[in-house]
């Protein structure tokens, strides 16, 4: 007897069916090219996070083969600052003063390299200018640092410290720290360290406009990107060559609402900061999803600052891809509220081989949707309806009055 496989089939026929029902639920698809090995890269461009949503949780990786659709599993990389910051031992020798200042002593216990020194103090308005000096006998000394500013400021208006000493990397047993301040500071801690860090990659998102304007006390700043992105880094020119400290408040555009009186934008804060004339105003941003950027400046009672040129970038965004199957493969992305994958591979460890190679991109193509059959009503026009109603009341009031004149 021929075994019955119509179940089976049913099954099969289910799963397919399924598979690329979820692949029509996104929005677009780029053809992937030059698959050939097990593993690739695939670099996000940045026309994909146009369509995205916020989370960047809708991305997928389908194959197309002649039956079925495969999902091939990935690991989402995105390029970041790696920091390996080692905190160095180390004995303070000898505190003493002159009329030059205050100064500090200390004898790093190992053979250690530096760059970095973190000064924290009690007090809370300073200004004040020091000098970083290195020696391995305490007979010659070397200048890392010459008239380098730290200062505190804390009023009403502003709440700003820095007071890190930055340099290139040095090698010394003994270091000595002048603070050039007439009265002794209230030197609380310091921590001496090697920050080793690997500096992050960025794309380059193109501005496409930025006006300055002044309302009351603040200058606005507002900047169009070409596309939507997610942000990363946010870098300000300022041409004033005088001292400055300012609170400033970096917001993006959410939605625009059409009132009888225009347009109203509703923007929301992504980042409270200080422009400072002696950091570099480049000011690290919580990876938001935007377009439309306003940076609020607040001058209180100073002068307006003047820009030049802003710039913004965000993080490289890119999945490492398994591939075990001949198909082909789509990058598939736009799906509103789409949750992020689960995947074994980024979970577990998996010996992926080094200087796997990036994939080319074809077209970008928008996903078809099923169109959906919707009955008509029998009579789109609705003077059928009275025509037919007016119709059916003749007919009534005609047969009521010939029952009426058979009953007279």
């Amino acid at each position: 007897m021929k075994p019955n496989n119509n179940p089976f089939l049913f099954f099969i026929i289910l799963t397919s069916s399924f598979c690329f029902g979820q692949m029509k639920s996104y929005s677009k698809k780029i053809e992937l090219k030059g698959i050939e090995n097990q593993w690739h890269t695939i670099q996000l461009p940045n026309e994909v996070f146009q369509n995205m949503n916020s989370n960047l949780t809708d991305i997928r990786v389908y194959g197309v083969t002649a039956t079925d659709t495969i999902e091939a599993p990935y690991i989402h990389n995105v390029s970041k600052a790696i920091d390996a910051n080692s905190f160095i031992s180390f004995n303070l020798l000898n505190t003493v003063n002159n009329a030059k200042g205050y100064f500090y002593t200390y004898e790093v216990q190992e053979n250690e390299t530096i760059n970095e020194i973190k000064l924290s103090f009690k007090d809370s308005n300073f200004n004040w200018l020091v000098t970083l000096q290195g020696s391995q006998n305490q007979q010659e000394w070397f200048t890392l640092l010459d008239d380098y500013r730290i200062l505190s400021i804390m009023n009403d208006q502003t709440d700003y410290s820095f007071t890190t000493l930055k340099f290139s990397d040095a090698n010394f047993k003994f270091y000595r720290l002048l603070i050039k301040s007439p009265e002794k500071p209230n030197l609380e801690s310091v921590k001496i360290l090697k920050k080793a860090k690997k500096a992050p990659q960025y794309h380059d998102y193109t501005v496409s406009s930025f006006n300055v304007s002044q309302e009351e006390k603040n200058t606005i700043i507002n900047v169009d990107l070409k596309s939507r992105a997610p942000l990363n880094l946010l870098e300000l020119s300022v041409d004033d060559k005088i001292d400055y400290y300012r609170p400033i408040t970096i917001q993006y555009l959410v939605d625009s609402v059409n009132t009888d009186k225009g347009y109203h934008h509703n923007y929301r804060t992504m980042a409270t900061r200080t422009l400072s004339s002696i950091e570099e105003n480049s000011f690290q941003l919580p990876g938001t999803m935007a377009q439309k950027l306003r940076i609020i400046v607040s001058d209180n009672d100073n002068k307006p600052l003047k820009f030049s040129n802003i710039n913004l970038k965000g993080y490289i965004h890119s999945l490492t891809t398994r591939f075990t199957e001949p198909a082909t493969y789509f990058l598939v992305y736009g799906k509103t509220n789409d949750k992020a994958p689960n995947y074994d591979i980024a979970k577990t460890s998996i010996s992926i081989p080094e200087n796997i190679s990036s994939l080319q991109f074809g077209d970008t193509t928008y996903i078809p949707k099923p169109i959906i059959e919707t009955t008509q009503p029998l009579f789109e026009n609705q003077w059928w309806l009275w025509s037919i109603l007016g119709v059916i009341i003749l007919l009534l009031g005609y047969f009521t009055i010939g029952m009426m004149k058979k009953e007279i």
